[in-house]
């Protein structure tokens, strides 16, 4: 694993708890920027996994 997939899972980790305290609490704006949050997350992860694919096919 490298950087941009651990920090990639915890943005995704993090907007899924957003969006979720955005439901509970009604809040339509903290549920938005929970899901923009998991697919900032969920880029970033890819992004890691292209690198780490990369990575190994240097090898």
């Amino acid at each position: 694993m490298n950087k941009d997939q651990i920090e990639g899972k915890l943005k995704n980790i993090g907007g899924k708890i957003q969006e979720e305290v955005g439901d509970l609490i009604d809040s339509p704006e903290q549920e938005a920027k929970g899901f923009q949050k998991q697919a900032e997350g969920k880029l970033q992860e890819k992004v890691g996994d292209l690198k780490e694919a990369a990575r190994v096919a240097t090898k």
